[in-house]
């Protein structure tokens, strides 16, 4: 167990050493089974959390919200758009001002070719703790729910189960490509077999593709990348299908329209789930765009995780709030 967390800013999946992620998940577990059992746990009493948002959020905010809150704590929710940071802000003055301010500031801006930036600038001047809420390369609190959520389904040891981090059909806008970039990421440091699956259009970045090969390579896990929506689900144990925008390819939203249509086929249904394992669980971060991206078939059905997953978030976060805040 490694503990030296506190004070630490927590911004890509690699920040933290893969002991130090087992570290997290062993709290998140603690502090999931103090909430079944109604007991307390105010780790962070008097303690307050800045959440700034550039995007919109239902899950984040409400996990943070409410995690602050279970663990004795304040969480400001901060609209980019009703504050200064509309009219001048720079990320150097929120570092310095809101790291005094409070004990750790969250952030979540997804703008791409900026938003990493943007939280490792305020990073760069805050005294308090600094948390992605998600940015244009990474969602780390989500893959540590999903991660949570994938050893309470498949059990502690992952080391060969197969994982189909695939692409999906969505009409609704261009979707950050954090999600998957981070899954990749994170779960080949667990010994699994990592199969991404994308249309030519819908590459990751190359530097994080190539980390998640070192992963592979050092874990004793495979990774590899496919075209193939089919192949990817084949004797899968997780699927892991989500839509994200064509952003290495194009910005152009119109464009990246046109490229989207020409793959609507891709999309999880009661046929493409018969090609994983019979136990294989079907996952995803939400929103998913319904019957488009995933068919009610699916995403209701019993093989479906996605609403533990969804309530991970609210340990998993919390664990790194009491480790980084206390």
């Amino acid at each position: 167990m490694q503990t030296n967390l506190r004070g630490r800013d927590f911004i890509g999946d690699l920040d933290f050493t893969k002991e130090e992620v087992e570290t997290v998940l062993d709290v998140a577990w603690d502090l999931k089974r103090k909430r079944a059992l109604h007991e307390p746990h105010a780790l962070l009493r008097d303690k307050a959390l800045a959440m700034l948002f550039f995007f919109t959020s239902t899950r984040t905010r409400g996990s943070f919200e409410a995690g602050m809150a279970q663990l004795g704590g304040h969480a400001a929710f901060i609209d980019s758009q009703t504050t200064q940071i509309a009219h001048g802000d720079t990320p150097t003055e929120i570092g310095e001002i809101y790291g005094r301010y409070f004990d750790g500031i969250a952030i979540r801006q997804c703008d791409w070719n900026f938003g990493n930036q943007y939280i490792n600038a305020v990073a760069k001047s805050s005294r308090a703790p600094v948390l992605n809420m998600q940015c244009d390369v990474y969602h780390p609190f989500q893959i540590l729910a999903d991660l949570m959520t994938i050893v309470e389904k498949k059990g502690r040891d992952l080391k060969r189960k197969k994982i189909a981090v695939s692409w999906a059909y969505a009409a609704s806008y261009q979707k950050p490509i954090s999600v998957p970039q981070s899954l990749i990421l994170q779960m080949t440091r667990w010994g699994m077999d990592v199969v991404l699956a994308h249309p030519p259009e819908y590459k990751l970045m190359p530097d994080l593709v190539q980390q998640a090969r070192d992963n592979a390579k050092r874990y004793g896990g495979a990774f590899d990348i496919t075209d193939s929506m089919d192949d990817a689900f084949a004797d899968a144990d997780i699927v892991y299908p989500k839509s994200w925008g064509a952003l290495l390819t194009t910005q152009d939203n119109a464009e990246s329209t046109r490229i989207g249509k020409q793959y609507t086929s891709w999309i999880t249904d009661g046929r493409r789930m018969k090609l994983a394992k019979d136990d294989c669980i079907y996952m995803h971060c939400l929103p998913a765009d319904r019957n488009i991206e995933v068919a009610d078939e699916v995403i209701d059905g019993p093989q479906s995780v996605v609403f533990d997953e969804a309530e991970n978030r609210l340990h998993a976060q919390k664990a790194v709030m009491a480790l980084t805040m206390c």
